[in-house]
């Protein structure tokens, strides 16, 4: 299966057309405290997602992730908070809020007896689409998710990974400025998980935040900015994930790049040149190999590259380090346990 990331929705909305993206929070959150009877699943979350970013919602099972989904495209109605997307208080103006917020739940409904044009059709117009760009919609919609030929076919025919394709292409047709997704990608397989995350990069380019909650972390490391991790109802981390995948753009600013070079000879007696030279910090040294962090251009990474052979260091390799999910988010569960358990000693001291 393959999606055409220059077949998206028409950019209706002013994050996309006026191509600047907004230099508020689009969505921030305040205080969210949810309750199910006998039970705390949200308690007192803070956050801010900013634009054009990729959110991997992890935690686990009872973490809280699923109604924090909910709270934000106001299908839960909180004990206490507020949700505000683009300035818009969600619970206050639910239907506002619904026209610019894409979402997929992990156990989706669709109706079995239309077909996949009716199903897109029905998502088109209930967002609010003008009925002259609903047919469209529907056709570059389908071309994305490769439905084109099952058009005519029930929903209910169709298999499971075909059924998952159609309910994504219902949550983007609109093309939302926020795109909530609960495991989007179960149900397909390798190939299409691949072209999904293209698809969600695509999206995130044109400006969309997309918030994707998923147990298979490995699949949020193709595509994600940042991570959100929660822990017993609680905001355990959030920030910017690390990455040196990106190219720089021409006049692009220096940025921080975290690098693995790997030499002819031990490492060793050439750290402290390495070290010394321009926007470049040691991180770790064994054997033939060392990771530093470095602060420049690709240009100047190339000259650090050309330093290191004119200076008798000959590289054998050098390559970007991106930061693994899974690791990260162990690490912060793990912090976050010591944290606690620290507190805990603290009370008992007499």
């Amino acid at each position: 299966m393959q999606f055409d990331s220059a077949l998206l929705p028409s950019k209706r909305h002013p994050v996309f057309s006026s191509g600047v993206r907004l230099k508020t929070p689009l969505i921030r959150i305040q205080n969210l405290v949810y309750d199910y009877p006998g039970f705390r699943a949200l308690n007192g979350i803070n956050l801010t997602i900013e634009p054009g970013t990729v959110t991997a919602l992890v935690g686990p099972n009872g973490a809280g992730k699923t109604t924090l989904l909910r709270c934000i495209a106001a299908l839960d109605s909180p004990l206490s908070g507020t949700v505000h997307v683009q300035g818009l208080d969600v619970h206050a103006s639910p239907r506002e809020a619904h026209r610019i917020m894409g979402f997929l739940s992990d156990n989706f409904g669709l109706y079995g007896g239309l077909t996949v044009a009716q199903g897109l059709e029905y998502a088109a117009r209930s967002q609010g689409l003008p009925a002259s760009q609903v047919p469209a919609a529907v056709q570059a919609t389908a071309r994305q998710l490769n439905l084109i030929e099952k058009l005519p076919q029930a929903a209910a025919t169709l298999s499971r990974g075909q059924r998952q394709r159609l309910a994504i292409g219902q949550a983007i047709i609109h093309s939302p400025q926020v795109l909530l997704l609960d495991e989007p990608a179960s149900g397909l397989d390798p190939e299409a998980r691949s072209s999904l995350a293209q698809v969600f990069l695509a999206l995130q380019a044109r400006g969309m935040s997309l918030l994707v909650s998923s147990h298979i972390l490995a699949e949020l490391d193709e595509y994600s900015t940042h991570m959100l991790a929660l822990h017993e109802g609680r905001v355990l981390e959030h920030r910017a994930l690390r990455s040196s995948k990106a190219l720089d753009a021409p006049g692009a600013m220096p940025r921080e790049r975290y690098l693995h070079l790997e030499f002819v000879s031990p490492v060793e007696a050439l750290l402290p040149w390495l070290a010394s030279q321009p926007g470049v910090s040691v991180q770790h040294a064994q054997g033939q190999a060392v990771d530093i962090t470095f602060i420049g251009t690709s240009g100047d990474q190339a000259s650090l590259v050309a330093a290191c052979v004119a200076a008798g260091h000959p590289l054998m390799v050098l390559a970007p380090v991106n930061e693994n999910l899974q690791q990260s988010y162990l690490k912060s569960l793990q912090a976050g346990r010591l944290a606690g358990q620290r507190g805990e000693q603290s009370r008992t001291i007499p």
